[in-house]
């Protein structure tokens, strides 16, 4: 947990060295070949003589599912410096406390906290320094002996290298994910790993190929809610496979250029978020404006219009750069749409505005 502290304390302290740290692509790669993991592996002495149990653990997941549903709701850098300043202190301190017998346990949780730290770098545009939380958190599973969870981490870093178009590597993580994954996950958490190799095979050209991975996620995910299967905590807290299936399904679709099947995927994947009462707002909002884009490319601009309105009600109270990059993106599009007469236009893009003003 030592180089956990450590990125903790920079990125409390908002050192540039790290804070602005540029991805690799060569430590994309470094989950593929998990002996150079062990790094992030810290075997050291137990800290004084403390030691916790599993009420202390139950403790970091409930403090865990509660940064979540602050970060789903209000976005990434709300309530951001708590959870790193949680992570460095109370999460490293019963980590290393820990007695044997709650050891795997405390490295389990330990590690969906220092992936939601990664997370809210990510939120923020901090795309070096969410990395290396991720990697960091990839440890902690390895050390905890935890295959599926440490393939969940391979398969956050997968997607987080074709969010921000550094697909090197991609589909490796991809498959690696998958295969661990397979034969340990249910079939909704399975779904996650199918649809991330979708993706991931889109993005290198293999529509065919992409499109029958998006048919068996799919068919698991619904498979999934059909059994009503229980999905471990550190899974259960990024809400139904379902909802991340279409989402993901969408994104496929349009780095395949299908912009029609975008949209309707991306709506479907708004519908399975819920409500903002059900604590999904920026994920809902997200979906809602990304559907709103691919209506915009087919010429659809009323109905743009109309989507990107609904979206910004709920980014509404939304704390996170990538909501601010997309009401950008949306002002630029409707400048256009002004020119060529769209009426909505102007009173959205006033709207847009005053937002950005209230969340600058």
């Amino acid at each position: 947990m030592d180089i956990v502290r450590r990125i903790g304390e920079a990125d409390i302290n908002r050192r540039k060295i790290l804070t602005t740290a540029a991805y690799s692509v060569a430590a994309a790669a470094l989950p593929l070949g998990f002996a150079q993991a062990a790094e992030a592996q810290d075997r050291g002495a137990r800290a004084g003589s403390r030691r916790v149990g599993t009420e202390d653990i139950a403790t970091v997941r409930h403090m865990l599912g509660a940064f979540t549903a602050i970060d789903e709701r209000q976005g990434g850098q709300h309530g951001r410096s708590a959870v790193v300043q949680y992570l460095r202190s109370d999460v490293a301190d019963i980590t290393r406390a820990a007695r044997d017998s709650d050891r795997v346990d405390a490295l389990t949780a330990a590690a969906a906290v220092t992936y939601l730290c990664g997370w809210k770098a990510y939120d923020a545009g901090e795309h070096g320094l969410s990395q290396r939380y991720y990697l960091q958190a990839f440890g902690l599973t390895r050390e905890a002996d935890n295959p599926l969870q440490s393939a969940w981490l391979l398969r956050i870093m997968a997607h987080n290298g074709l969010d921000i178009h550094r697909p090197e590597h991609t589909l490796a993580l991809a498959e690696n994910a998958l295969t661990m994954a397979t034969g340990r996950a249910g079939p909704g958490l399975l779904s996650l790993f199918v649809i991330c190799h979708a993706r991931a095979l889109g993005r290198a050209g293999r529509g065919a190929e992409a499109a029958a991975e998006i048919r068996r996620a799919q068919d698991l995910a619904m498979r999934g809610e059909a059994e009503t299967e229980e999905l471990p905590f550190w899974a259960a807290l990024s809400g139904a496979p379902r909802a991340a299936v279409a989402s993901h399904t969408a994104k496929t679709f349009r780095s395949l250029k299908d912009h029609a099947n975008a949209e309707r995927q991306y709506a479907a994947a708004a519908r399975g978020y819920g409500r903002p009462a059900d604590g999904k707002s920026r994920i809902t909002a997200l979906s809602l404006a990304w559907q709103g884009e691919e209506q915009a490319k087919q010429g659809h601009l009323e109905q743009a219009c109309g989507t990107w309105a609904k979206a910004l009600g709920l980014f509404d109270g939304v704390y996170s750069v990538r909501a601010a990059k997309q009401v950008a993106g949306i002002r630029r599009q409707l400048g256009t749409f002004e020119r060529r007469g769209i009426a909505a236009a102007g009173q959205l893009d006033e709207r847009a505005r005053t937002w950005q003003l209230a969340h600058a």
